[in-house]
Order: structure tokens, then sequence, then C-alpha cells
């Protein structure tokens, strides 16, 4: 394991970089034989791709990917990723992306497929870029010019964007990092991050995702059965497509790899499922769209009860997108209240508005700026998860299939963590 010390943090590769980034089918050019690596987007049909982008495919959403940058001139991404608008203090390198992580994360999401390129699951949707160092691919200077995480998160946080897609994580906690999140939480904006690749017996799941106001995102692969490396606890909130899908092998984008696995993948299809639904109900609020894909995923088990490896279950946005009476609920409500409160603290989302165009009142953003944050969950407990395939729902899916998880190790940066690390613990059944 590679690591980098910079501005006090500790800046680590993950373990499940290198193998994900392994050849393990043949890779060809972009552009080289279109239908190939669209085909092994196996997830597209059984989601109904199609029929979904009838009535939403992400128009007028803007998604933040904090990644290692992304490159706007693939095919893919041609007209797909607004380098303008990233914020200048934070922009250093933003459309250089060194690993080829990034502009994978941003075609899953936005990509239009042109020319062989990957087919995002929102194309109406448009990406905003953020480049974090991630081990010790970049110099001793550019490491220092880059953004943090906190930084980057807050710096979308105060911009326009609606979703904020972090396929990123890190073992220990940073209490910059919850603060800069509980900021974006409080100006209306939906976080979704990875839980990890270490496997489900580590018994916590990575930051950002452990953070509160972060939907935390693992992977099933295409028979709905939960990844054996999505990592497992309190705070999986989620389960998307993760196991046998493309990536940019680095960062010369002149090939995709193959049959790659993790939670990556999987945060980034659940951003753009995010983007699919907020686009068709623009005036709804973060609440209201991350209740909607709770409320709808699928699942074997009560929604009240939330499992360690698969949280409330697989994504399924097209069964709100096909139900024109859908309710989302209450706009100020947390459908994760539970998951975002610790005894004595306040609920960031309940001081209104919090909503994506609204501003937050002065006591939420001093209460996010000023919070020292800790972690969801700091000891940890007994417990363990049974499940191992999420449920299927032929009336609102096609065929048995449920509903896939997508995690992507590949190439899983690390958030920075110095301060200390935490287990997060398991949810009981």
């Amino acid at each position: 394991m590679k690591s980098a010390t910079r501005r006090g943090l500790r800046l680590r590769v993950g373990n499940a970089v290198a193998s994900a980034l392994v050849v393990v089918g043949v890779s060809f050019a972009p552009g080289a034989t279109a239908a190939d690596v669209q085909s092994e987007q196996w997830y597209l049909g059984p989601m109904q791709a199609e029929k979904m982008w009838k009535t939403s495919t992400g128009e007028g959403i803007k998604v933040a990917v904090i990644d290692t940058g992304v490159n706007p001139d693939t095919p893919s991404l041609k007209g797909q990723v607004l380098s303008d608008e990233v914020p200048k203090q934070v922009a250093y390198g933003a459309t250089d992306d060194y690993a080829g992580h990034g502009t994978t994360m941003a075609e899953l999401i936005v990509g239009t497929g042109a020319d062989g390129g990957l087919q995002g699951l929102a194309p109406g949707a448009e990406v905003v870029p953020y480049r974090l160092p991630l081990g010790n691919e970049l110099s001793a200077k550019e490491e220092k010019l880059a953004p943090t995480s906190a930084e980057a998160i807050r710096a979308a946080a105060d911009s326009d964007v609606r979703i904020i897609s972090m396929s990123i994580g890190a073992a220990a906690y940073e209490p910059e990092d919850e603060a800069a999140v509980k900021y974006a939480a409080s100006k209306g904006k939906i976080l979704v991050a990875s839980v990890g690749n270490s496997g489900q017996d580590s018994g916590y799941i990575e930051y950002p995702a452990a953070y509160p106001y972060v939907l935390g995102v693992s992977s099933i692969d295409d028979k709905s059965h939960i990844s054996d490396f999505g990592q497992s606890g309190n705070y999986v909130d989620l389960v998307a497509p993760g196991e046998n899908l493309p990536a940019y092998c680095n960062g010369g984008f002149d090939k995709y790899c193959h049959n790659l696995n993790g939670t990556s993948f999987s945060t980034a299809i659940t951003s753009a499922a995010a983007a699919l639904i907020w686009s068709a109900h623009p005036d709804w609020t973060a609440n209201q769209v991350t209740r909607a894909l709770i409320d709808t995923a699928g699942r074997k088990w009560p929604k009240d009860k939330p499992t360690a490896t698969a949280g409330y279950g697989t994504i399924r946005p097209r069964s709100v997108l096909a139900d024109p009476n859908y309710d989302p609920g209450e706009p100020y409500s947390d459908p994760l209240r539970k998951e975002n409160t610790q005894e004595g603290e306040k609920l960031v989302t309940e001081i209104p508005p919090a909503s994506a165009s609204a501003k937050p009142s002065a006591g939420a953003t001093a209460a996010s700026q000023g919070a020292e944050g800790s972690p969801k969950d700091e000891q940890a407990a007994a417990g363990s998860d049974d499940a191992k395939t999420v449920a299927s729902d032929a009336s609102s899916d096609s065929g048995s299939t449920l509903w896939i998880a997508l995690g992507a190790a590949a190439a899983v940066v690390v958030l920075g963590g110095g301060a200390f690390a935490v287990l997060r613990a398991k949810r009981a059944n």
C-alpha cells in the first residue's frame, strides 16, 4: 500500500486498486467496437434504461464527481463536463485525470456512449469535476496545489450541483471532512459514496460513506447476489451494480479493462439514478429524492430493518419514474434520521429550507461549519447479516433480476485520514 502525507492528511491507495485495474479480458480502444463495452454494462437492460429515458435522462441536474479528475475529451463525455464551473479555488487539475478512475465514473453517470464509450445512466445530466490526490500518483507540487477532500466538498456545496458523487473511501475519520459533509447537507445536496471493497468481514464501512448525511453504497452482481468484497456495517444504505464491469485501464484513455469489481461503480450508478429522479421532479428536496430511492429499493426484508450488507436494498429508479402519482413524503423530514443523528445531536436537514435551490438558514450553516463531528458509530458491535441475495420485483423491473450492484473497486481513491481509525458496527438482523 502506497501513502503520501499532505497537509496533515494521510492519503492512501486501497489494496483493491491494483487488482481492480488488472486486465481480465481483452482490452480495446474506445470506438473499436461500440457494442462491446456497452454490452458489458449488463445492468442497463434489467434497469430498463431505454424506458426510463423516455421519462427522464437527468437533464438539468449537475453532479459533482470528486475523484481523480475527469477528462472532458473522451468521446462519451464530449459536451457533458462543465469544466468552467469548477470553483477556481479547487480547480487545479480537475480535467487532468491521472488514473482514469474519475473519467470512468463520469461516463457511468452522464456518458453518451458515443464512439464506443461507456453509456451513462443519466446521459442528460452534466458533471462538474474535482480532483483529489491518490497515493503517490501526483508530484509533491501537484499534491500541494490540489484541494483537500473537505475543500472539494465545501466548494461543491456552494455551487449549483445537486448531487455529490464520491467513489472514494478511507478507514480513518477526519473531523474536517464530516463538517464539510454536514455543510453540504445543509445546502440540500445529496451525497453518495462507496462503502469500500475490503470484504463483508471487515465489520465497518469507509469514510465518507460512514459520515452522517452520506448515502453509503455497496455492490451486487448480475444475479442480484450481494458482492463479497463490499464492506458491511450500519451505514450501508443501498446496493447497485458493481461486478464484471469495464473501466479505463489508466490515464491514457486508449483502452478499457474488463471484468472489474468494486463499490465505485455502484456509487456512480446510484448517483445517476438520483439524477434521473431529481430531473423528473426538480421541485423535490434532497430528502424526497433520497426517500424515493429507499422506499422503492428491492429487498426481501422489512424496510424498517436495513441489513448490514445491503441496507435498504437495490436501487430501482424506474419504480419512481413509472408512477406519476408517486408520493415522496415530507420535504424536510430526513428518511435516514436514525442513521444521521446521535444522542444529543441536532439533525442538520431538519433545519429548513433543506432543498437544492434554497439557501440554508444561518443556524444550519453555523452548525455544520462548526461541527467537530464524530463518526456515525464508534463501537464495534455484534451482529450479522445472512441476506445473500437481494429480492426481485417483477412488477416494476423486468425479469427476476431485482437490482444489480455496481461497485467499483477499480482505482478506489482513498480520502485522507490521519486523525484516527474507527470501526463502524454491523447491523444486526
